[in-house]
């Protein structure tokens, strides 16, 4: 095993747990519990190591010496509910409590000395997770057979930088992170035959076994299957890099302005083993093994802009506002399937994403050992209602978030903060995404937690 993927499992092993599971689209809404307390706000004060993943000139902020985070990203509570609106039917998403949560460990390492810092890490830069099981609405053909197939999606995107800031003068700092990702997905997807043939005459749908599922008498779906069969491996995964550049400039002894720009990601091609199983009303299902690639799937270029106001000796206030690029790496899910008997097939599943204009807005007021933390964020929506899969419910907008930190003494810290997703509803009654019979509505609320500890040497 390659020491890589060693040390993605590890991490993994740590925590990784998804099942009901959606960000700010694939993005966490904050990085850190100094940001995610403040509203997902990054780009011009501290936030420790996090900034890593956001702003790396801001590395160079905090006080001399070194500086160890650990901390871990909690989801207990999540609400998605999907529901049949010709029928009435819903299924929801397993409810989660603390032993089958979803689980992010982080970590990082920043040394200052002078006008440099340098940092490295590992943390999750996103992921998307539903667990529907295998008896509702979801898992049935549209000619009513009850197949017991899942539908279940898990996506895991782990980021391990190192950066560099250097304040050039006493005014601006720069800064640069460069990073390996890791990306792991797994998907139980169940696709009724009619949307099977809308993909098909949309020549979204190629290969050669595209006439040999038309050849089955009876056919009434197709599932795809990319699994593995427990919370810390994904069917499919692969490696890539990422980078960003940004920096700080002090424009008052009270005012920070602050830029930092995250190029489009370079992710290898997942890849991974894979069954496809046809169900016929005549035949019964019919499972076929072989390999399955997802195709070009990237995360996003993300422009973020923004200012810190130190308003008082004891209040900061900050606001952001980010451009993610969701369009350019969200038009298609592209999957293809090479059979270990012979034949292949291409399937081109639409998204259509929207670039994403998000604003952050975040507050710190410091009462002696204590900081107490708000924010908000709202964004346009990504995904199109008709282009939404029940698997694939990327649908929170806004959050409110709350967070404290407490200072043991001058070396400790217990940072803390919580992000509530306000309900989303999303509709989809068109094919090929709807459900395998019928249009659905999508409902979705979450709650996330963040703790973290800092100890300064």
């Amino acid at each position: 095993m390659h020491h890589p993927y060693r040390l993605a499992v590890a991490l993994a092993a740590c925590g990784f747990a998804t099942h009901a599971v959606a960000t700010n689209v694939f993005r966490l809404e904050g990085y850190g519990p100094i940001s995610r307390g403040m509203g997902g706000t990054s780009a011009a004060y501290d936030i420790g190591s996090a900034a890593l993943l956001d702003n790396p000139a801001t590395l160079g902020l905090g006080a001399e010496g070194a500086k160890l985070d650990l901390g871990l990203d909690l989801v207990i509570t999540s609400n998605i509910k999907v529901t049949d609106t010709a029928t009435g039917e819903s299924v929801q998403s397993k409810s989660k409590d603390l032993g089958s949560a979803y689980y992010a460990p982080e970590a990082g390492y920043v040394h200052r000395s002078g006008p440099l810092t340098w940092g490295i890490g590992a943390f999750a830069g996103g992921g998307l997770g539903t667990e529907y099981g295998t008896q509702s609405f979801l898992s049935r053909t549209p000619g009513g057979i009850n197949t017991g197939l899942e539908n279940a999606s898990r996506l895991l995107v782990l980021e391990i930088p190192v950066g560099v800031s250097y304040a050039v003068n006493d005014r601006l700092t720069v800064g640069a992170a460069l990073e390996a990702m890791w990306t792991g997905m797994n998907l139980e997807l169940l696709l009724g035959a009619n949307q099977v043939v809308d993909l098909i005459g949309h020549n979204r749908a190629t290969g050669s076994l595209v006439p040999v599922l038309g050849g089955i008498p009876g056919l009434e779906g197709a599932h795809f299957s990319l699994s593995k069969g427990n919370d810390i491996q994904s069917g499919v995964n692969g490696w890539g890099w990422d980078g960003r550049l940004g920096m700080t400039f002090r424009v008052s002894d009270s005012t920070r302005f602050g830029a930092a720009y995250t190029m489009k990601s370079h992710l290898a091609d997942l890849k991974g083993r894979a069954q496809l199983t046809a169900i016929s009303s005549v035949a019964g299902q019919i499972a076929l093994k072989g390999d399955i690639r997802i195709v070009d799937f990237q995360m996003p270029d993300v422009l973020t802009v923004g200012v810190a106001h130190q308003a008082t000796d004891s209040l900061l206030l900050a606001a952001d506002v980010s451009r993610i690029g969701w369009k350019g790496v969200m038009q298609d899910i592209k999957v293809h399937y090479t059979a270990d008997g012979g034949g292949d097939l291409a399937i081109q599943l639409p998204q259509n994403y929207r670039d994403v204009t998000l604003v952050n807005l975040g507050a710190a007021w410091r009462v002696d050992k204590w900081t107490l933390r708000a924010g908000v964020s709202h964004a346009n929506q990504a995904i199109p209602g008709d282009m939404m899969f029940a698997v694939i419910p990327a649908t929170p907008t806004d959050h409110l978030t709350l967070g404290f930190a407490y200072d043991f003494n001058k070396n400790s810290t217990i940072n803390f903060a919580y992000s509530h997703a306000l309900k989303k509803t999303l509709s989809n009654s068109s094919l090929p995404n709807a459900s395998t019979a019928a249009p659905i509505s999508v409902e979705h609320t979450q709650d996330n937690f963040v703790l973290g500890y800092s100890y300064r040497f």
